[in-house]
């Protein structure tokens, strides 16, 4: 599951918002871009000590400025369902014989790009057995 896609399912639910500051911001996510810029509803802001409060109409965070942000389990949910209703799940596993580990995957070479010879074929160069001279 990505972020971003994440936080556009997450649009119009609320969410609280903490920032690198120590501020937090509760309100209902109004929409978001792909730098994760965040435009908040109906917001109350609570400052780093708890002990000052401000309720907004509205407010823009820019992402560079989030520290972390706290959003409800249905719209994981909601996420979850939606990447296996588009069959695009992300993980290892996904397809049989691809990954990292596996020189299958990458055409099957072998080694440092050196092709692993078939059954039956020889490997150019000299005969084996031969050594330089």
């Amino acid at each position: 599951m990505l972020p971003l896609s994440l936080l556009r399912t997450a649009v119009n639910h609320p969410m609280l918002v903490e920032l690198k500051n120590g501020e937090t911001y509760n309100g209902h996510l109004a929409s978001c871009d792909n730098w994760m810029n965040i435009h908040l509803r109906e917001v109350i802001c609570t400052s780093r000590d708890g002990d000052k409060f401000w309720r907004m109409q509205e407010c823009y965070i820019r992402g560079s400025t989030i520290k972390y942000l706290r959003i409800p389990d249905e719209v994981i949910d909601m996420v979850k369902e939606e990447v296996i209703a588009k069959g695009r799940g992300r993980g290892f596993g996904q397809q049989k014989g691809r990954g990292r580990g596996n020189p299958a995957a990458r055409g099957g070479f072998g080694g440092r790009g050196r092709g692993t010879p078939k059954p039956g074929q020889q490997k150019q160069g000299k005969p084996p057995g031969q050594r330089n001279k």
